[in-house]
């Protein structure tokens, strides 16, 4: 059974009648990344964000439907924000913030707190260096 990202990419590919080589060309990322992508059963992380970014210019569909997909061929969910305005300038289409945010969930209670932790002692340190 396809994942979410090798369905989307066999879809295009058939419906538009494309090669890999031709997703590649238009997205301006190696033949092989797009036929790996394509064809790998269950991707153990997250394509770099040049990668996802290439894939969605050579298929022609937005950044946001790939970077999805790709999360959820890895077991990640990614929330939507309720809007745009609701994220903060910074963070607006990171996708380090995006998988952060989604990995958080499959955590123990206890890695959780130890987490929070972590970022409360990083919060604290900023604003003391300011």
């Amino acid at each position: 059974m396809a994942n979410a990202l090798q369905q989307i990419i066999r879809d295009r590919l058939d419906s538009e009648r494309w090669s890999y080589g031709d997703v590649a060309r238009r997205g301006g990322i190696p033949r092989s990344t797009v036929h790996h992508l394509a064809t790998i059963d269950h991707m153990a992380r997250m394509p770099q964000p040049a990668t996802l970014e290439g894939l969605a210019q050579g298929l022609g569909l937005p950044l946001q439907t790939i970077r999805r997909a790709a999360a959820e061929a890895c077991g990640i969910h990614l929330y939507a924000p309720l809007s745009e305005s609701a994220r903060t300038s910074e963070a607006a289409g990171d996708p380090e913030v995006d998988v952060l945010i989604a990995s958080v969930q499959r955590l123990s209670a206890e890695d959780r707190r130890h987490v929070a932790a972590l970022v409360e002692s990083l919060l604290n340190r900023a604003s003391d260096d300011s």
